[in-house]
């Protein structure tokens, strides 16, 4: 009986660690002057295209542990992924350098740098430098909005979640570039509000609403038409989600698919990845993968 026990405690085991979650591992880097830290995970089983998804969590955030369903999607589909450190502002909180009121005063590019990092990661670990993608959360998605604009060469795909456009840059830069598009939003986000704020009564200062945002990028992408089509509920509690596929665009290169940009609204959704009515992680991938390069 004790030899019957002690073997199904080792097949537990054995079962426990083939289910567990894949983790990424912390590096650094050295970037002018100063040390910077990232999380790297790269599955055993490399998507022959070999690409990389940087991965930005939002204000206040850390790197260590951030979204572990990307790294699921990840080591299923086989792409490596990249989690950046951001470094804190003047009042001690993790962040991105978008234009935020309590970010006046910083001087650092941190655009440069993840474009940087992602060049260096591929380059250092044999990934792909043309299938380069970039993904981020509320601050991290105002990054992903912030190097469409002023990057658009570095990454051949990117994916906001729960993201906003800064007004300062709607209306005084002019986007450089096309790069397909894509952003995941609630309708209820309290945060990152759909409607927008202009005025600036929130801390994150004047940005425009979600619809004139995609506007923007569809804009620039020179997307042509839309399509809508209505997802099937994730669950019988989850919100309703509605993509809206911008396309008809430019050819992102000779021969391959247009710049197409996408909206998922969720309607009733809030401040979050929208892993409750949207497999998201699953759906960015499948966005980028329209446009991976041998």
């Amino acid at each position: 009986m004790k030899r019957i026990i002690a073997a199904a405690v080792l097949l537990l085991s054995i079962c426990s660690l083939s289910q567990a979650r894949p983790v990424a591992e912390k590096d650094s880097l050295y970037y002018n002057g100063s040390q910077r830290f990232y999380y790297l995970y790269i599955p055993e089983v490399l998507n022959p295209a070999k690409p990389l998804v940087m991965m930005l969590h939002g204000y206040g955030g850390n790197a260590d542990g951030y979204c572990p369903v990307m790294l699921e999607t990840a080591e299923r589909e086989g792409f490596a992924v990249c989690i950046p450190q951001g470094l804190p502002d003047n009042t001690g909180k993790n962040c991105w350098n978008v234009g935020y009121p309590m970010q006046r005063d910083l001087k650092r590019d941190d655009a440069s740098y993840v474009c940087t990092l992602a060049q260096y990661i591929a380059e250092s670990r044999h990934l792909n430098t043309r299938n380069m993608f970039l993904t981020g959360m509320s601050n991290g998605g105002e990054m992903c909005y912030t190097i469409a604009y002023r990057k658009p060469a570095t990454f051949s795909a990117i994916a906001s979640i729960a993201g906003l456009i800064m007004h300062e840059m709607y209306k005084g830069e002019k986007p450089r570039g096309q790069v397909p598009f894509m952003e995941v939003h609630g309708t209820a986000d309290k945060t990152s509000m759909w409607e927008g704020d202009l005025s600036g009564t929130g801390k994150y200062g004047n940005y425009i609403s979600v619809p004139s945002a995609i506007a923007m990028m569809s804009s620039m992408n020179r997307c042509s038409q839309v399509e809508t089509v209505e997802l099937p509920l994730k669950s019988a509690d989850s919100n309703k989600v509605t993509l809206y596929r911008h396309i008809g665009g430019d050819p992102a290169w000779e021969g391959g698919p247009d710049t197409e940009v996408w909206l998922y609204k969720i309607d009733g959704g809030k401040h979050n990845w929208g892993l409750a009515d949207l497999d998201t992680c699953d759906k960015v991938w499948e966005f980028f993968k329209k446009y991976l390069r041998p």
